[in-house]
This record gives C-alpha cells, sequence and structure tokens, in this order.
C-alpha cells in the first residue's frame, strides 16, 4: 500500500529519535519515497548523516539551503507529499503543532501542509497524563490529524508507563491500512451542500440560521480522502478547505442552492444534503432598506424549494443519497418518515436534546438509519470523526 507514496518524516527532540532511522528504512524498502525534516533539538539524538544516508535524500533542518540563500520551499514539501508521519512527536512539538508555532522548518510544513498528517507521540508518562498535552493531543485529532498511539513499557526515565514512541513496524502498519481505505471511491463523483441559506429581506437583512457548515464541510473532505470527485454547494460560512480537489460552489439562497443542486445532480453518484436549508422565505424582497417606523412588522413568508424532496424524484437506482435530520422530539420517527418522503438511502440524525450535538459545535453526536430502518448510534466525536464513520456508512450501503 506504500509504493511510490511520497513520505514527509519529521523527527522531534526525544530519545526515540532512534527508531526513525529504522522507520525511514521500513518506509524505503516499502517503495515509500522518503524526505526526513529534523527540528533542531532533534539534533542532539541523532545525525542528519544517518538519516540521510538510509532516506538516499538530504536531510532538512533549516529554511536557508546553503550560502547561495537558496531556501527550503515548505509550501513545495506540504505539496510534495502523500502524508506527513512526525516521529517521534514530542510534548514541546505537538504543543506547537496544536498552538500554531511556527517557529522551525517542520512546524512550517506541518501548517501549509495539504496532505493527512500523522503524529506518534514520544515523552515520559506523566508528561503524556498531563492536562496540557491531553488537550493538545484532543486539539490535533479534532482537526483531523491522525494519532499513533504510544506504547507501554520502560521509558528513558526508568519508569514503567504509556509514552513509549510506536514501533517501526506498528507505524508502517497505520500508514498502510489508511492507503488501503483511502481510495475506496475513487472514480466516483459525489455532491454535498452545506451551510445555512439566507433568505433576503432587504439588501441588508435575511431570515438565516445557526448552521456553521463544520459538518458538510468535514463530509466533502472525507469523501475527496476517499477518492471521490466532489462538488461543495456551500451557503455563507467562513470555512476554508483544506484540500484542493474539491469543487466549491459558493450560494445564498434555497433557490441558488437548489439551482446549483439541479445542475450536478444527474451525474452524480453520491449526494449528501447536510445544508440547513430554510423552509421559508419572504414572499417580497424589499429593494430598499426596510425603514423603522410601526411598532410591528408584517412578513409574509412562502415555502421554498424542498432540495432534497426535489432531487429524489430525480433520483436513479444507481445514485445514493444522504439525508440529515435535526430533530428535538420524536426523532427517530420523524427521521424515519424523511427517509421515505424523500427517497433516502441513508439519514443521519441528530438531536438539539444532545449535549454537543447540532450546530456551531466542532462535535456532533449522530445516529445513522438507513432505508430499512436499521439503526446505528455513535457517541460524541469531533465533526471530522463523525464524517469519517458517515462516508464508511456510505461505502458499506452503497449497493450492497
Amino acid at each position: 500500500m506504500l509504493a511510490g507514496k511520497k513520505i514527509l518524516l519529521g523527527v522531534s527532540g526525544s530519545i526515540a529519535a532512534y527508531k526513525s532511522a529504522l522507520l525511514t528504512r521500513f518506509l524505503g524498502k516499502e517503495g515509500a519515497e522518503v524526505k526526513v525534516i529534523m527540528t533542531p533539538s532533534a539534533h542532539d539524538f541523532i545525525t542528519p548523516l544517518t538519516l540521510s544516508t538510509v532516506s538516499r535524500n538530504p536531510v532538512l533542518t533549516s529554511f536557508i539551503k546553503d550560502s547561495s540563500g537558496t531556501w527550503n520551499n515548505h509550501i513545495d514539501l506540504g505539496l510534495w507529499a502523500d502524508a506527513l508521519v512526525i516521529a517521534p512527536a514530542s510534548a514541546n512539538t505537538i504543543a506547537k503543532m496544536a498552538s500554531g508555532i511556527c517557529d522551525n522548518l517542520l512546524l512550517a510544513v506541518y501548517l501549509s501542509a495539504r496532505c493527512p498528517a500523522f503524529f506518534a507521540p514520544a515523552m515520559d508518562l506523566d508528561m503524556l497524563q498531563h492536562p496540557s498535552t491531553k488537550n493538545n493531543i484532543q486539539r490535533l485529532t479534532s482537526w483531523g490529524n491522525h494519532m499513533i498511539n504510544p506504547g507501554h513499557g520502560e521509558l528513558a526515565s526508568g519508569l514503567i508507563g504509556t509514552g513509549r514512541m510506536a514501533e517501526p513496524e506498528e507505524i508502517i502498519a497505520h500508514l498502510a491500512a489508511y492507503f488501503k481505505t483511502s481510495n475506496l471511491l475513487a472514480g466516483k463523483k459525489a455532491l454535498v451542500t452545506a451551510g445555512p441559506t439566507h433568505e433576503a429581506l432587504d439588501p441588508v437583512r435575511f431570515i438565516g440560521n445557526n448552521s456553521s457548515g463544520k459538518m458538510g464541510y468535514a463530509i466533502a473532505e472525507e469523501l475527496a480522502t476517499q477518492g471521490a470527485e466532489v462538488t461543495l454547494v456551500s451557503g455563507p460560512t467562513n470555512i476554508k478547505l483544506s484540500l484542493p480537489n474539491i469543487k466549491l460552489l459558493r450560494v445564498s439562497s434555497a433557490e441558488e442552492m437548489y439551482q446549483a443542486c439541479v445542475s450536478h445532480f444527474a451525474n452524480t453518484d453520491i449526494t449528501v444534503f447536510s445544508a440547513a436549508v430554510a423552509d421559508y422565505r419572504p414572499a417580497q424582497q424589499a429593494d430598499q432598506k426596510i425603514k423603522k417606523s410601526d411598532n410591528t412588522l408584517t412578513i409574509e413568508l412562502v415555502k421554498t424549494r424542498d432540495i432534497a424532496a426535489e432531487l429524489g424524484k430525480l433520483k436513479n437506482k444507481d445514485q445514493f443519497t444522504v439525508g440529515f435530520a435535526l430533530e428535538t422530539e420524536n426523532e427517530k420517527s420523524n427521521a424515519e418518515k424523511k427517509i421515505q418522503s424523500k427517497n433516502f438511502d441513508l439519514i443521519v440524525l441528530n438531536s438539539l436534546n444532545d449535549e454537543g450535538a447540532g450546530f456551531d459545535h466542532d462535535t456532533n453526536k449522530v445516529t445513522l438509519i438507513d432505508k430499512n430502518g436499521m439503526a446505528t448510534e455513535f457517541s460524541l466525536k469531533s465533526k471530522k470523526e463523525v464524517a469519517t464513520d458517515i462516508v464508511n456508512a456510505i461505502i458499506e450501503h452503497w449497493h450492497a
């Protein structure tokens, strides 16, 4: 699974850096091309000559390559790689990654890389269990970084506990498993809707909702990671995509979202309706700003088009559609009704009664229900992790 893959190996200051030489050699034996980036403190534990010899590439440490002023371009390095693996990842480097600190070449590459990032912690057991370290790791994983769990055993301090960097063979297996499942949707086309819609009252006011778009964007990125060609139709959000191979169409109103979806749906294999589309819009949009005058203001609202229901009528037997149900009561029965009325294959149910779920959180708690009524409940997770669960369910159910 690693043959032909381009791996950036980041080595930070830890006694476990001696394992990086073996990891580099094993990656090479698997057919991967490896470039090594060392932090300045990593030089205290292993020499660049060793890692350069086993990687067959120059080891990079500083931004400036030589006395001529040539520089190591961190942007190009991040674009080159299929994966960034930081092993060992010291407590200091993990803290800097989580805080956005960029004081060496490795951190600059991490911040600019578009490829998946993996990190293998290596530190003493008390450092690993410190609340600051645990918080930093949780933050990194919530952003979609992949942690390769440390092992249990004798540590450099002489204590026995968890904190040993994973063995090179374990890291290889972790990467192989990731790449094995990362192209299951290659050649497929996916359409995702995300975010709120804004239904204008006048040139400066609108009716909207609190959807952040985080869930839809995470699903779009996970579909792209699995190899799908993704079109993302997004209402107004401030989110930036981290993957370059997603076509982003920005819209504002429900009608604009409908038109964008209709134009792409016929050629789509998978469609995920995760946007929070307004159910109603003002019957009339004022040409000028509505002035405050009377104590009350009456606005006539009319129904917007139900995008999922309309496209459900056009769906063919080879297309797979996923809907969302955000409910506050009778959650499961309401979700099951939507499966039938909108011709979904799968629906993602989340309840506003669950803490940490719904709009404007970095987490979500969902239940996946298929068209046969089979329900699978998941615990509270980051939205990136939830996106992985949803895409895995699509792969499992499609043509099952």
